[in-house]
């Protein structure tokens, strides 16, 4: 399943879709099929304008990030602070050593901040390497390191490194709560992927505190053209079109009661 869905995203993300669709323009075309040519070459155009040149993946992000909020106020305690992965560049960190980020990296400041905040609570990091070649650490096992430069006891940190996709965080992290007899724990991922982390872990019967963090929106936009920033567009049309394809996919597959979880 882990290797279906990589192969059906790199298909199915904005920009291959595009280029599959000036091929079959050019298959149709070529073929005598003028018309259906010119539908699948106009339909590559449409979706390449509305990639680049509109605000379209901020909105449709930005519903997935005001879809749960964070808790106005901190809890009264946490046993658990559970992090799910997918903030450490772990391919660049094994070529060139360090302690490299991307835009995720919110979700281990937080969590660093959560840890020191409740300095009882264990510290969950769900993440394995999901990359293709799974020859990398994952975020589990890159974390010790950075837990440690700030003085986090390595006792405190429980790994889960096996996961390479959401429902097996959920899953993963499920059996090692019950066999540490963890609860009232915090779940700390990016805001955006919040509602499907949310959703799992409800199906699964695990409660906890919602925690979004790592926000790329500003939650006020309204839909409309944006010529300023191309790609940037296409990279938030991207990150949106996968969480949302991820939430279709959840439903219809059992994995979640509701399709939108809030």
């Amino acid at each position: 399943m882990f290797l279906v869905s990589k192969v059906f995203w790199l298909l199915a993300q904005p920009l291959s879709l595009i280029f599959l669709l000036l091929i079959l323009s050019l298959v149709f075309g070529g073929a005598g099929f003028r018309r259906l040519g010119r539908f699948f070459s106009g339909l590559a155009a449409t979706l390449l304008f509305l990639t680049l040149f509109t605000n379209c993946g901020a909105v449709m992000l930005q519903a997935l990030e005001n879809r749960i909020a964070r808790p106005a106020s901190l809890p009264a305690d946490l046993s658990c602070i559970i992090i799910l992965g997918g903030a450490f560049e772990n391919e660049v960190i094994a070529g060139r050593g360090g302690m490299e980020f991307n835009q995720a990296a919110d979700r281990f400041v937080e969590g660093l901040e959560l840890a020191q905040t409740y300095p009882a609570a264990k510290i969950l990091v769900s993440g394995g390497d999901g990359s293709f070649s799974g020859i990398y650490d994952g975020d589990a096992e890159t974390s010790a390191a950075f837990f440690s430069t700030f003085g986090i006891a390595p006792e405190r940190i429980i790994r889960e490194s096996r996961s390479r996709t959401t429902f097996e965080n959920a899953d993963n992290t499920r059996a090692l709560l019950e066999k540490n007899g963890l609860s009232d724990c915090a779940l700390i991922t990016s805001a955006f992927h919040m509602p499907r982390s949310m959703g799992l872990f409800r199906k699964l019967g695990i409660a906890v505190t919602p925690w979004p963090v790592d926000y790329r929106t500003s939650g006020q936009l309204s839909l409309g053209p944006d010529f300023s920033q191309p790609s940037l567009n296409a990279q938030l049309t991207t990150t949106a079109m996968r969480e949302w394809t991820g939430l279709i996919a959840y439903y219809i597959g059992g994995r979640t009661h509701v399709l939108f979880p809030q």
